[in-house]
């Protein structure tokens, strides 16, 4: 297995043809088939399934193409680190950001950071951890700010516990059930949550069967985003769960009604998520260090806003 030959198998995927990925690397396309048909001849398995209107890929191509990935983005990972050894701050961090932190930390974060490693191409990725969880399976993605949830691959991740928050049930100002105080009395609403593919049935367990109630599964919905919660809680009178920071920020203070209920949510952590065996890059390792800077500036803060936001928050490093 080479890495010419690796750079072909991902050039392909990204580009969906041979043609795209002869494109893509500044090779004939003659080269790029040749390279694809030594990697198959050489691991003796089908990769790659051609047809008239592009590739596509078989299993073991995918789980071939997973660990392609890895391995390209590690040694550009090197890359950056030796010209930063050789005085070049070179290279690019992509980070992805769970909602709450965006509203929060992220803008000082990015300023500090930026100070800092001016020549690093910074990309953020705002999203609950489910979406970024394939980026970081295979390897786009240096890591994650967010809940991880337990549903998914333990093995396969590390996560560094920076903070717990409180999380609620909640709901939009105004709503008929806003004076509700048992999870018993939502249960002919409709819920609009996030979760991972494979964590719907622990998060019914954990808001509903544990209390001793059964809900209608029909009746929820999944949103991959904070802008689809907040739009079917606010326009569809749809219930939710959230970390209680977010009816304490702009946008959303003032318009998300955390309700009163006897159930107790035991406080969730927010960590940074990285791909288990895998090295952070000095640029990921000082990105983590301005957040870190910047929320214990607003642990430590006096101002109402700050004393609001940590009210709900606490510093576990």
């Amino acid at each position: 297995m080479k890495l010419h030959q690796l750079e072909a198998l991902v050039a392909s995927a990204d580009a969906g043809s041979i043609r795209g990925a002869a494109r893509t690397l500044g090779l004939s396309q003659a080269a790029i088939t040749r390279a694809l048909r030594e990697l198959e001849e050489a691991e003796r398995l089908p990769l790659l399934v051609r047809a008239p209107e592009g590739i596509s890929f078989t299993e073991h191509g995918k789980v071939l193409l997973t660990h392609a990935r890895l391995v390209l983005n590690q040694l550009a990972h090197a890359h950056s680190d030796l010209e930063r050894l050789r005085g070049r701050v070179e290279g690019r961090l992509m980070v992805g950001v769970t909602p709450w932190v965006t509203l929060t930390f992220l803008a000082e974060t990015v300023l500090l950071f930026r100070k800092l490693m001016p020549e690093i191409r910074l990309e953020l990725l705002e999203g609950l951890m489910s979406v970024a969880q394939p980026h970081l399976r295979d390897g786009s993605m240096d890591f994650a700010i967010g809940q991880w949830q337990a549903a998914a691959g333990v093995q396969e991740f590390v996560c560094e516990p920076v903070l717990t928050y409180e999380s609620s049930v909640m709901v939009r100002t105004g709503h008929p059930l806003a004076q509700a105080r048992s999870i018993h009395e939502l249960l002919d609403s409709d819920w609009v949550l996030n979760f991972a593919p494979d964590g719907q049935a622990g998060l019914i367990d954990y808001l509903f069967t544990r209390n001793g109630v059964q809900i209608d599964e029909r009746r929820i919905v999944r949103a991959q985003s904070v802008a689809m919660l907040q739009t079917m809680v606010e326009q569809a009178d749809m219930c939710t769960w959230s970390p209680t920071v977010l009816c304490r920020v702009p946008p959303l203070r003032g318009r998300l009604l955390p309700l009163a209920l006897r159930e107790r949510f035991e406080p969730r952590q927010l960590s940074v998520v990285s791909r288990r065996n895998s090295t952070l890059s000095n640029a990921a390792v000082c990105f983590v260090e301005c957040l870190l800077k910047v929320i214990r500036r607003h642990a430590r803060s006096a101002k109402k806003d700050d004393l609001a936001l940590f009210e709900t928050l606490k510093m576990l490093i």
